[in-house]
């Protein structure tokens, strides 16, 4: 039975941020989410696949994968891959200084895949992996700047006219309220009290700053969430419901099919 899924942690206790060279022996891995932390990985090599949630994506280097904690994630590489991984913790973009870098995190998180459009991502990458391999304190102020650059470099093969987030302090502890997936629940009046806020005023602060009402950043919250649970645990559709707090099978059910177009259990069979 698969109750709960895999959830990795490539980072030590203490460390915030990490950056190593794609490990070239990954080929097939089995579906897993992270422990409370952001990964960019950036493919230089290989071929294969990359399915993040429910979407499968077809390894073209150079490419730029960013996955988000709640997301799950797996590989079946086929040939051998070369490339960086990046990973962020929560605790570091919690006690970075710069707001710049939050921001163009959080604008960064948005985009699931990239193509960088020239080497200099790569060039940045490997001066980066230097700096953070030397351990020193003294380098910390180097490797924040190397980060914003890196960031900002990759947000250059974005696409375009998308709404950028990330500027309203309310806006990312709402965020993070959905990103606790254990806590789900399709109600906007519950994240407003928990923001000291009203519904009104949590509104509008999610269209200025994603162009989408609160309730429909909820819902794709809740809707990626269940597909997550419907197509790598074994629970069933009734307890899919409890765990994302729908008050019956019978309204999940129902809230489900008006937004993803299918049944749980219709979008269950047709993903086996």
């Amino acid at each position: 039975m698969k109750s709960a899924l895999k959830i990795k942690d490539k980072t030590k206790y203490n460390e915030e941020l990490k950056i190593a060279k794609f490990k070239k022996h990954i080929r097939k891995t089995s579906p897993h989410k992270h422990n409370s932390y952001f990964e960019i990985i950036f493919l230089t090599k290989g071929s294969g696949s990359h399915t993040i949630d429910t979407v499968e994506y077809k390894i073209q280097p150079p490419v730029v994968f960013n996955i988000r904690k709640e997301q799950v994630h797996f590989w079946d590489i086929k040939t051998e891959p070369e490339g960086f991984v990046l990973i962020i913790k929560k605790n570091f973009i919690n006690n970075c200084l710069d707001k710049e870098i939050k921001s163009l995190i959080s604008e960064l998180s948005a985009q699931t895949c990239l193509f960088p459009k020239d080497n200099t991502a790569i060039d940045i990458f490997n001066i980066l992996l230097n700096e953070h391999q030397e351990k020193k304190k003294s380098n910390q102020p180097i490797i924040d700047g190397l980060l914003k650059a890196l960031l900002a470099k990759l947000l250059e093969s974005s696409t375009p006219n998308i709404p950028k987030n990330g500027n309203s302090t309310t806006f990312q502890k709402f965020i993070d309220l959905l990103s606790k997936e254990d806590e789900l629940t399709n109600k906007v009046n519950h994240y407003a009290q928990l923001l000291n806020t009203t519904p009104q005023n949590l509104n509008a602060i999610c269209r200025k700053e994603s162009g989408q009402s609160s309730a429909e950043i909820i819902s794709n919250y809740i809707n990626n969430e269940a597909k997550r649970l419907l197509l790598y645990t074994d629970l069933t559709v009734s307890e899919i419901a409890g765990k994302l707090n729908f008050k019956d099978n019978s309204h999940f059910t129902k809230y489900f099919k008006r937004n993803v177009d299918k049944t749980p259990i219709a979008f269950r069979k047709a993903n086996d």
